[in-house]
């Protein structure tokens, strides 16, 4: 008996599904190597677009004002940006010269490199006979000390170098991140109109155009409300401590940033300061140090409400989860793609459920 043969469509059905997903497979094999021949640039360029983004209300006002000369109103504000991050660098590599001197003098001298500690510490509270016992044998031997703590110490050095590091890579990319934004500023017309016309193709005019629009104001108020912010704390804090004679100025300036950044706050540094500056400065110094500091512990509580929610089309708090969760899970690219994300997928709840009431 003869088999029945298969209709000629079928064949036609099979051969077309095998030419798509031929088709679709060779263009994900293309893009996942393109992603894999720009991804070393990826991060790079991703913080020039941030940057570009966060500064470009301030670039469009300096174009305007030097007559449309765009090229010039952006080599300007990347100077502005350059000295702005190169500041902190400096004064970390002074406070480094400074540390490296006491050491030489130390070992020249035969000093200890570590100051008696003062009465008044046995007076701390909970701590305080503890600390002055430790603090005293380290003044009179300290490589008893140094053999005694030998695990805790090197744990500490390990974390503060790759600290140190991680923190000195992280300067050099946001070096060459700011020339790259310097470009994005020049063409930044040209970015827009390709950045909307992609956006209309995925999600169609209107949504494509608003998702645009909301992705550029939650960028600018990340910006502006946690990197902002934690600049403002960690300069004024690093200023105060220059002005003050605290020794390491720029290393606690640079602390200080770190910890704003994690949203954990300059008050740990600050309050480290101002203890040694009651204890080592003169009093009008410490009183005029503590004055100056203060209200560093507690602006950002001001700043950051009004900062991240400025004309924001999603809540505050959506925002602030979405910087914290991504700084969390991505590092510190991820305070701006979290909040991003977050807010894209807020408003399309918002409108999943707008569409299910009607």
């Amino acid at each position: 008996m003869e088999q029945p043969k298969t209709p000629l469509k079928d064949h036609s059905y099979v051969g077309v599904s095998l030419e798509v997903t031929i088709k679709v497979g060779l263009a994900l094999g293309l893009i996942v190597w393109c992603f894999l021949i720009l991804k070393p640039f990826l991060m790079i360029t991703l913080w020039g677009v941030i940057i570009a983004i966060a500064v470009f209300p301030m670039f469009n006002w300096l174009k305007l004002r030097l007559g449309n000369r765009g090229k010039l109103a952006s080599v300007i504000i990347t100077l502005v940006l350059l000295t702005l991050i190169m500041l902190p660098i400096m004064l970390l590599g002074g406070s480094l010269h400074e540390a490296i001197g006491y050491v030489k003098d130390s070992i020249t001298t035969g000093n200890s490199l570590v100051a008696q500690p003062p009465e008044t510490v046995k007076e701390w509270p909970l701590i305080g006979a503890q600390v002055y016992e430790i603090w005293l044998h380290a003044s009179e031997n300290l490589s008893d000390v140094a053999k005694e703590y030998q695990s805790q110490i090197m744990t500490g050095l390990t974390w503060f170098l790759s600290t140190i590091t991680n923190a000195g890579l992280g300067f050099l990319m946001f070096i060459v991140s700011i020339l790259i934004s310097g470009v994005f500023l020049v063409f930044a017309d040209s970015g827009a109109n390709a950045t909307r016309k992609i956006a209309i193709r995925l999600m169609g005019d209107d949504r494509g155009l608003e998702t645009v629009v909301n992705a550029e104001i939650t960028v600018r108020n990340v910006a502006r409300g946690i990197l902002g912010v934690a600049f403002i704390q960690a300069f004024l804090a690093g200023l105060g401590f220059l002005v003050a004679g605290i020794p390491g100025a720029g290393l606690w300036a640079l602390i200080s940033f770190l910890l704003a950044l994690v949203q954990i706050g300059v008050g740990p540094v600050i309050i480290g300061v101002l203890i040694y500056a009651f204890l080592k400065l003169s009093t009008l110094t410490a009183i005029l140090l503590m004055v100056w500091c203060a209200p560093l512990m507690v602006i950002d509580n001001v700043l950051k409400p009004i900062l991240l929610g400025k004309g924001a089309p999603v809540p505050m708090l959506v925002i602030f989860l979405g910087s914290i969760g991504g700084f969390m899970s991505f590092g510190i690219i991820g305070l701006f793609v979290g909040a991003v994300v977050l807010s894209l997928g807020y408003n399309l709840f918002l409108r999943w459920l707008k569409g299910a009431n009607t």
